[in-house]
């Protein structure tokens, strides 16, 4: 009883902690932003500082809600792995969500902004299953479930296909396509807790990850927690969307790659910070986690965009998306999965090859950008 009261204490406090923290990036984005808005300081070093709070809060209050709805769902009695394979997969995906839905909602006044939120999703995807991925396997080898493979593995891949696919034929994602996705989505979630001996194992994988947070505090308190998180995570989704854009027009740099870059390499370090912690304690949730995400971005994340506006790409970015940042995505998960089936395991070797291939795709993007490369 004692240890199990004091491990509650040490929640409660890293939680009171990571308010504390929000809340301070959070006055500290408000304040810097409207100084700069007031000024018209908008050169590329404050943009970029802004960029990183903005980012720093996105993490920080997407986490607090993670750790908010957790708790809400375990004081109203759900199973502890419903908890884990959704909540905590859709919170892992929150900050793609949030910039994807935010750009889509203000592509009307800028179409440009639709080439973000598609290149967010394809950034997002290849930066966790090649860059991401590579760190984590490059610190702690991972075994790969065969029946796991079968089944996530190549729903991920058929994910981005569809996606693909959708955005290709008729060139633009509709909201009745949109509706699809989040439809397909949600006949996964079911399908998954269908398969009771998946439950079972996933059961005793996170049980210790979500012990450590469970009955902290009260049931008010969590809800708290989930609005709280939820209207930061909002505010900066919209600022981080809002500079990434001031800073491609200065940089005359395409809005398809400012969201497969730097926006995509953002908003997944919430998946590269999970499958971290967790690759010590349990390397299913690890890996889970990556997977997870990259099937909920191609389909909950740009289904809800595509829900509040139909997206489709500018015919400035067309080629750079249907010819490199879509094919480099689709190879990089095809890649990944070979290197699955091939032992069902992650070598250290293999995880400096995803890497390498990133930072291929990074030099590729840049070559296109100078005009060396043509496509």
């Amino acid at each position: 009883m004692g240890e199990d009261a004091n491990e509650q204490g040490i929640g409660a406090l890293l939680q009171w902690n990571a308010l504390l923290v929000s809340f301070a990036l959070f006055l500290t984005l408000a304040i810097l932003g409207t100084i700069t808005a007031k000024n018209d300081w908008t050169n590329i070093g404050i943009l970029i500082m802004l960029i990183v709070i903005a980012l720093a809060l996105l993490i920080t209050s997407a986490d607090f809600f993670v750790e908010g709805a957790k708790g809400l769902a375990r004081r109203a009695g759900m199973a502890e792995v419903v908890i884990g394979l959704t909540i905590v997969s859709i919170g892992t995906s929150l900050p793609e969500i949030l910039v994807t839905a935010t750009a889509s909602a203000s592509s009307e006044s800028d179409p440009a902004l639709m080439d973000l939120a598609v290149g967010n999703i394809y950034g997002s995807v290849l930066v966790q299953i090649t860059l991401v991925l590579g760190i984590v396997v490059a610190f702690k080898p991972l075994d790969i479930r065969p029946a796991w493979l079968r089944r996530d593995g190549l729903l991920m891949l058929m994910s981005i296909i569809l996606l693909t696919g959708l955005l290709w034929e008729g060139g633009e994602l509709s909201r009745i396509e949109g509706a699809i996705l989040c439809l397909i989505y949600a006949v996964y979630i079911m399908w998954l807790l269908n398969d009771t001996d998946k439950i079972r194992s996933d059961e005793l994988e996170l049980v210790e990850e979500i012990k450590s947070t469970e009955f902290s505090w009260t049931g008010t308190a969590y809800f708290t927690m989930v609005i709280v998180g939820l209207f930061m995570a909002v505010y900066s989704a919209n600022q981080l969307v809002q500079y990434a854009c001031l800073i491609a027009e200065k940089l005359n740099v395409p809005h398809a790659i400012v969201g497969t870059t730097m926006s995509g390499l953002g908003t997944s370090l919430p998946e590269l910070t999970v499958a971290m912690v967790a690759v010590r304690k349990s390397q299913g949730v690890a890996i889970g986690t990556l997977i997870g995400s990259n099937i909920t971005d191609p389909l909950l994340s740009i289904g809800i965009a595509a829900l509040v506006s139909p997206i489709s790409i500018t015919e400035g970015s067309y080629d750079l998306t249907m010819h490199l940042i879509i094919p480099a995505t689709l190879v990089g998960v095809t890649l990944c999965l070979a290197m699955m089936w091939t032992g069902f395991r992650f070598s250290r070797l293999e995880g400096s090859i995803l890497i390498a291939f990133y930072l291929i795709f990074l030099m590729l993007i840049e070559l296109q950008r100078q005009g060396y490369l043509t496509i």
